[in-house]
């Protein structure tokens, strides 16, 4: 199975999530979402009180310096990793 192909169905698969994981697992997911998908983030940190805006912020940098495809095999991996849980 293709890479690309194989990501789609994670992200596919992780919308049917019975259990909603951690904040910890769901801002890795996005982190490793976003850096699949648009690679390393651009722009400030976001700055005041929102929290979310910043916890996003920081799990995209955790995943920056990832290649595309080495974030996407990491999603995949999570997502299983969710599922034979």
């Amino acid at each position: 199975m293709e890479l690309i192909e194989a990501f789609d169905q994670a992200v596919s698969k992780s919308r049917t999530l019975e259990k909603k994981p951690s904040n910890d697992i769901l801002l890795k997911m996005y982190g490793l979402f976003k850096q699949a998908t648009e690679g390393d983030i651009q722009g400030e940190r976001p700055g005041g009180f929102d929290f979310k805006a910043i916890a996003k912020y920081e799990a995209w940098t955790n995943a920056g310096g990832k290649s595309k495809e080495d974030a996407m095999q990491e999603y995949i991996d999570l997502i299983q990793s969710i599922f034979d849980q």
